[in-house]
Formats: structure tokens, sequence, C-alpha cells
């Protein structure tokens, strides 16, 4: 009896404050129609229970003690969602309200496979770049059938380019120093620990961890007790740019001793693709480690990499395509009863990261990220030396050209490597005896980047309506570009020399011109930048008005140091260049008029500056360190007006957009071959630069998806717009052999004006219809129609020197009719494609499978040209007229093609 009393007086006697410590966290899940969804599973990373909602929607997790909590509400067939909050002392209840879980398609059903090998051909494909919206699904109907639907046929909303989108992984930007585009390849294959973004905002809309730019930010929170307790094992089979795909992942949960593990692995894999001579293999790996101190204070740790292994197809001309069909490649050729592609791009650019999560009194949080990425992409090619070109396509082969029919271009259209060994072994030996070197090897273009990157991120709430956001970053990039010989294809060495410019050795410091495989040849040069960035944002939170400012400020420093000394520019090629520095600045404002519950009035606007890359403040850095003329910040000014509606019935929205972007630099580097009859010799590989070019965008949007029945849904896209040059440009070229030609030399500036911007149809229709079954299974189809595709205008034919002759007259001939005539931007035909998709899950227990399948362009049109570019040889009238009056013209543009019906299967489980 004593001993119970004792054990009352004990609880009896215990602190009030204990009890009141002691916190219930409930709240009710529904549907985006208001309905309560039963057996959804929410799963609170702080704790190793799940908890599943009742037929009412409604779950509660009680005892939780003061702290910063995160939880996940997952359902079949419908998106996640996580949501963080916090529980404080004085908290008996907490209401975390009704959250809502948007439907989906099904686990990788809408699954976009990038296919980029394109990007990888120095021959051109400026306007042959993914997209962020590829990769990640937008928050409203627009943003979701641009991304799966129109996405799929290389639409970009509002005409944005890769340039202009970010990417952060824990507050560390993804974007490529050399061109400011993302290289995806880093983390692709890793889709079940990217599938969710922790933030997706689209176009200018302000971020809470960057200032962001014109195309939108995703960011990725990689912290280990984020994701889901589970084990997830798929299998992809697909004809787009690989075969197989097999992924597996595994998250712990976060244990009773703070700990958290997240581990991810792919592969992707296959060599019968569409397009010939096309093969991948790539893998991938993600380790995510997190432990947790207190319910304030954590760190984590991720490391992920993508080791890829891949093969490019190559852009033809028409009459290619007449003659071999739209699967054609140029890049491969048969080598002892194998495929050999000669451009494999071959990249691993492993990121490790180690982020500290601290929460600072009530309302604080402090985050800071500290990576190191390395390694190297290296992308091959055929080179040669004192030899014919080995491209099959080169256009003294072409039927076109005269000396060869259709069936003998047909018969060595393919890269003869036997032919190739078989010249390096008739080389070997000069008469006396000694050795020679080899006339064709392959080469690798190589970068080895070593990227150090600090992020700091604060937030914190000055009132209950008012947030404050606070990011810095700095960034140390030292970038170590060279060629090496990756092949002798039979021969004893190469030779690091010059061959179009009297066999001067690349590098005259070095009396030994041979390379041996492995060897560096023709150019090595460092590149370096530091890079520091500020960013403030803040929203405040009124009745009817939110309102949401962002400015930032941006300083970087930049230099070339060249290991190679030039026999032609001495003084500019090696050794450490002028550092070029750059300051940026620019502000942001989203406001927001909130008409009711369901429909808003938004404003978002930008003014901006930003600072040049490395392939645009340098010409030519591979052999000089000459600024480019006239490279300086361009400055973006964007504005939109959009309606929204948010109704159980119709989810719309309703944009028009105007951006304007100045003082653009844009570099093209292609071989030039102009006779000496228009009044100069220009045979060489040839740098053309653009300044000063100014840019509009301007369009409309249109998206909706309205429930026809509660199981039924028609959701659409139209994107109408005009995206074109507004002046004409500053124009210089770089060679070797004739240095700088400026204006002078060209006789003016490039008159682009009017001529629109490539990359991208300007108009686009998506209409499309969707049925979830309440028996978990899903079916839908879209209509695609994508209109005002162009080609990429070069712009030396744009230049007076095209129709003056060598003493800068103007050439009887050449009418304003017939110039324009022959300058024409060339558009290409409106096409309509046709996308369906399809997908089934099961639950058995606490294992949960998905079966799904997409395909598109199910009418097969190869008729769509997804991309492709004008060749900057005919540079003066006489020679483009002698060329346009052919039936098949030497130097027509080069393109590619979509390549027809693709799919996309799926089948996974999770428990």
């Amino acid at each position: 009896m004593i001993k119970k009393l004792s054990l009352i007086s004990l609880f009896t006697l215990l602190p009030a404050s204990y009890y009141f410590a002691q916190t219930t966290v409930f709240a009710y899940i529904k549907d985006q129609d208001g309905k309560p969804l039963e057996r959804a599973e929410v799963d609170l990373a702080q704790s190793v229970d799940d908890v599943t909602a009742d037929k009412i929607g409604y779950f509660q997790f009680v005892d939780l003690k003061p702290g910063h909590y995160l939880i996940t509400v997952t359902k079949p067939n419908f998106e996640s969602k996580i949501l963080e909050f916090d529980v404080t002392a004085d908290e008996k209840r907490k209401n975390l309200g009704v959250i809502t879980l948007s439907g989906n398609v099904g686990s990788d059903a809408g699954v976009v496979v990038i296919d980029d090998s394109a990007n990888d051909t120095e021959d051109g494909g400026s306007a042959m770049q993914p997209t962020v919206g590829l990769l990640s699904s937008g928050r409203d109907a627009f943003q979701n059938v641009s991304a799966f639907e129109l996405g799929a046929y290389w639409f970009r909303p509002r005409g944005v380019d890769n340039r202009f989108e970010d990417v952060f992984f824990n507050g560390v930007p993804m974007s490529k120093n050399d061109d400011g585009r993302i290289d995806f390849s880093n983390w692709g294959g890793l889709n079940d620990v990217t599938r969710y973004p922790y933030e997706n905002v689209d176009n200018i809309t302000p971020s809470e961890y960057t200032f962001g730019n014109l195309g939108g930010v995703v960011y990725y929170n990689t912290r280990a007790s984020s994701y889901r307790k589970q084990t997830s094992l798929a299998y992809s089979f697909t004809n787009r740019s690989y075969l197989h795909r097999a992924l597996a992942t595994y998250s712990s949960g976060l244990s009773k001793k703070g700990w958290a593990f997240t581990f991810s692995g792919s592969r992707r894999w296959g060599d019968r693709a569409i397009i010939d001579g096309v093969y991948q293999d790539a893998y991938a790996y993600f380790g995510s480690i997190e432990k947790q101190f207190s319910d304030r204070h954590s760190i984590n740790l991720t490391g992920f990499g993508s080791p890829t292994y891949r093969a490019s197809n190559s852009p033809n001309t028409q009459e290619v395509y007449d003659i071999m069909g739209k699967n054609y490649n140029s890049y491969w050729g048969w080598q002892d009863g194998e495929k050999r592609n000669s451009r494999i791009r071959n990249v691993f650019e492993p990121v490790f990261m180690l982020t500290d999560y601290l929460k600072i009194g009530k309302n604080s949080n402090w985050t800071n990220t500290v990576s190191y990425q390395f390694g190297s992409d290296a992308r091959s090619r055929l080179d040669w030396f004192h030899a014919a070109d080995p491209n099959p396509t080169y256009y003294r082969k072409l039927p076109g050209y005269g000396l060869l029919t259709e069936e003998e271009f047909k018969a060595q259209s393919q890269i003869d490597w036997n032919s190739l060994y078989s010249a390096n072994r008739l080389n070997l030996k000069n008469p006396d005896g000694t050795d020679r070197g080899a006339v064709y090897s392959v080469v690798e273009d190589v970068t080895k980047d070593q990227t150090f990157n600090f992020a700091s991120h604060f937030d914190t709430r000055l009132k209950d309506n008012w947030k404050l956001n606070i990011n810095f970053n700095y960034q140390n990039l030292k970038s170590d570009n060279f060629r090496r010989v990756k092949d002798l294809l039979g021969a004893n060495f190469a030779y690091n020399q010059n061959a179009f410019d009297g066999d001067v050795s690349y590098n005259i410091d070095d009396p030994n011109v041979q390379a041996k495989e492995g060897d560096r040849t023709q150019y090595s040069y460092l590149l370096t930048k530091n890079h520091y960035s500020l960013n403030l944002s803040s929203e405040v939170d009124f009745a009817k008005w939110n309102v949401v400012a962002s400015v930032f400020s941006s300083y970087s420093e930049s230099y070339r140091e060249g290991n190679y000394r030039s026999y032609r520019f001495q003084n500019n090629s090696k050794g450490k260049s002028a550092v070029y520095d750059a300051l940026d600045a620019g502000i942001k404002a989203k406001i927001t008029y909130k008409i009711n519950g369901k429909n808003f009035i938004v404003y978002d606007g930008a003014y901006f500056s930003l600072a040049p890359t490395f392939n645009e403040i340098y010409i030519n850095p591979r052999t000089v360190d000459y600024l480019t003329p006239g490279v300086r910040n361009q400055v973006i000014n964007s504005n939109d007006l959009s309606y929204i509606m948010r109704g159980q019935i119709l989810k719309l929205r309703l944009s028009g957009f105007l951006t304007t972007i100045s003082n653009a630099t844009e570099i093209s580097r292609y071989y030039a071959d102009v006779q000496s009859g228009s009044g100069t010799a220009l045979s060489t590989l040839v740098n053309e630069a653009m300044s000063n070019v100014n840019k509009r965008y301007i369009g409309a949007e249109l998206g909706f998806d309205v429930k026809i029945l509660p199981t039924l849904n028609a959701t659409g896209a139209a994107s109408v717009g005009e995206y074109k040059y507004t002046s004409d440009a500053d124009v210089s070229t770089f060679d070797d052999i004739n240095r700088f030609r400026g204006e002078d030399f060209w006789r003016g500036k490039a008159q682009i004006k009017n001529y629109k911007v490539a990359g991208t149809p300007q108009k686009a229709f998506s209409f499309g219809l969707k049925y979830n079954s309440p028996k978990y299974w899903w079916v839908g189809a879209s209509a695609n129609y994508l209109m005002d595709q162009y080609v990429d205008i070069s712009a030396l034919n744009k230049t007076p020197y095209f129709y003056t002759d060598a003493g800068g007259n103007p050439i009887e001939a050449a009418t304003p009719e017939l110039v324009k005539q022959l300058t024409a931007q060339q558009k290409f035909d409106d096409q309509f494609m046709l996308n369906a998709n399809a997908g089934k899950s099961f639950v058995f227990g606490k294992y949960r499978m998905g079966v799904s399948i997409s395909v598109n362009n199910i009418l097969n049109n190869r008729n769509y040209v997804t991309g492709g570019f004008e060749q900057g040889r005919n540079v003066n009238f006489d020679d483009a007229l002698a060329d346009s009056q052919r039936a098949r013209p030497y130097f027509s543009p080069k393109l590619w093609y979509d390549k027809g019906i693709t799919f996309f299967t799926n089948v996974y489980l999770r428990f």
C-alpha cells in the first residue's frame, strides 16, 4: 500500500508543465474537390510509427513534445505532400487544418526521358537544350501540361531556355559556369530522390532560397529524414534514349537515436534505340545520412553522382534524310562486327555536401551547406592530319555535289573504321625507317571542374504574417580544359601540329610534337572564377493582399591561364590573363490580390542584370585570352499578369507576359568555307560573336483543369507567343589565321532585327482527358499542336558583306528582294502529336505496386523538326545564290527530327 501511495504521490508532484509539454497534432486530408481521403498514410519524420487517416480523412499524433516536425502525406494516385510545423510548450492541441492532395497520373507515368545527345555535337545545336520543366512538373495545369505533354517535343514555356533556369541542391546551384546551363546528367537516374522538389517556382516568381532567373527555380532538399520511410524497387523499359532502367531506393526514417539514412541507385542502359548507332550505359548513386542531435539541430551528409557513357546522334541536311531516312546517324560505323560511335560523351562529376540545420528561437531557421564537386566531362570526335575529312556527310561526298550516286553514297554512308586503321598502318614509317604519326585519330575534348560552394539560408518570422529570408552563396571554380588523344587507331603517335597553319606546333615552347594516347594535344588552359552573391526576400500576408519582394547583388572575378604558347598569339596565349570582373544586381516582386478564396489576380515583375559566362567572355579560349568584342552584362526586364481560379470543378490560370533581354552576347563556332572570288578566303574554324543583342518575348498562356465527372478530368494548355530579335547586332569573328574581323570587315552590323528566336515552338496547344478510377487505375490521352518553329540563324550572311563586293560596293544582282529571299529564316511546318498513358496501382497490406505506360507521338509523325541551325558557310551573295539554285543545296540547314512513336513502361514495388 505504501508503494502504491508513493507512485501516486510521484505523479501528483510532477510539475504541471510536464502535462502541458505533450501536444496532440491533428489534421484532415482531402482531395482537390474537398472530399475526405481515407487510408492516406502520414509519416512523421521524428517517429518510427506511421498513422493512417480514417474514413473522414482525420489523423492525429499524440504526446508530441515541443520542437520542429516534418510529416509526409502519401496516397496512391495522388502526389505526396511534405509539411513542416512547430510545436510550442503552451499548446495542448495543434490543428494543421486541411491538407489537400492533388491527383497524380501515376508514378513515372509522365516521365520525360531526356535525350540531350544533340547537345554533344560541336556542329551547332544551340537550340537543342532540355529544360527544367522536362524533369519537374509545375504546380498548375499549364506547367504540368507543358512539362509532360508539350515538353516531350522541346517546347519551352515563354521561349526561355536552359540558360535562364536554376536548379539547387541544398542551396548549391547546379548551373555550369562555361555556358550557364544545367547539366541534368549529373543526377540522371535518381528519380526517386528528386521526384518532389522542396520548392518549385515558375518563371520570375520570387523564391525563398535564391533570387532566381527567368525560367523558375527548382530546389531540392536532400535531408535524409525528409524522405518517406520505405524501400522502393522499379524497372523501366523504353525505346527513347536507352532501353532498360533499374532503380532501387531505401529510406530508414528517423530512428530513436536521431539517425536517418536514404540510399538510391540505378542503371540505365541499351544499344538498340530508335536512332542508328546510339547507345548508353549510365549508373547513378545517391546517399544521404543525417544525425539529429536535438529537435533544434541536425547535420546531413549527401553524396550523389551519375557516371554516364552515351553515344551521340548527328544533325543532317534534308538531302541526307531524304536518302537515308530519319533514323540516320553519321557518327558511327562498323568495327569488328559492332557499331562504334565516334562521338561519345563520358561524364562523371560527383557532388558531396555537408548541411547543418539549426533552429534558432521560436521562429528562425539557419541552414548552411558546404559542397565540393569534381570529375570530368569528355566528348570524343574524329581528328585527321593531312587527310580527307572522314565525315560520311561531308558536302563533297553527297550525291548533290555530283561525285557519287545515291547508291554509292549509301554504300559508304557510315564511318569506315577499317579504312582509318589501314591509312594509319600505311603511314607508320618514313622512307628512312623513322616513325610517322597518325593520319586519323580519336580525340577527346575534356573539362575537369573542381567546384567549391558555400551556401547559407536564414529565414525568420518577424510577425505572424511577415517572413524574411536571407541567402548568401560563394563559389570557387577551377576548370581544366584540354584536348587529349583517346585512340591512335593503330598509329604510333599523333602530331601536336596545326595542319591548317603550316604544321606549326600548337605549343611552340615544347619541341616534342608527338602525342601518345592519354596525352594532351592542340590546346590546354585553365579557367578560374570566384563568385559571391547575396539575396534578401520578404513576404507579407494581409487579408486581401500578399506581397513578396526580393533583391540581390553579386560579384564575380574570372580569368584564363593558358598552358600552351601559340605560334600566332605568343603574348596572349600562355600564362594568366587579366581578371574579368562583373557586378550584378536586381529586384523582383510578386503582388497577389485575393478576390475571394477561389479567385486571384497576380502580378510578377523582375529587373536584373546577368553576367556573361565563360563561353561569352572569351571568344576563343582554346587559343587566346582575347575578350569577346562588346561583351557585357545582359539586362533583363520581365513582367507578367495572371488571373487564377482555384475552384473545386475548375482550376484555371490565364497569364500575359512581356520579357526583354538587352546587351546579350551570342557565340557560334563552325567551319566557314568562302572562296577567294568574293574578295577573301575564309576556310577555317570560325568563332562568330554577336554582341549588343536585344530580344523580346511576348505572349499569353492559358492552363486549365476541369472536373467533368468525379473520375474524369479535362486538362489543357495554350501558349501563344512571339520571340524575336528587336535590333541589329554588332558582329565580329575570330580565327587562328585571320585573327579578329570586326564590323569594318563585315561592313556593318548583322541585320537580324525581326528574325525569330529559335529553339522552341512559339505557339503550342494541348488538350487531354484523364480518367482516375476509384479502383486505382487510370488512363489518359492528349492531343498536341505545335506551331512556329524556326531554324537557328547564322549572323555573317546577315551583314552587308553578304551583298557587297571586295570594294564595299553593292553587288548589282543583289537586289533587296533577292537578298531577303536568300537570307530568309526557315520556318518549319506545324505538327500534330498524340500522346497517351495508362497505369494501375495495387495495395497488398504494407506493399504497394504500380505499373504504367506512356506513349508519345502515337501517330508516328516523323516530320516534326525539333531543332536545326543554318550552316555558316555561304557568307557571300554569289555562293549563296548558286547554292539556292541547286536541286540539292550543299549547305542547307542541319536538322534534328523527332524520333516518332516512343514509349516508357514502368513497374515499381514499395514497402
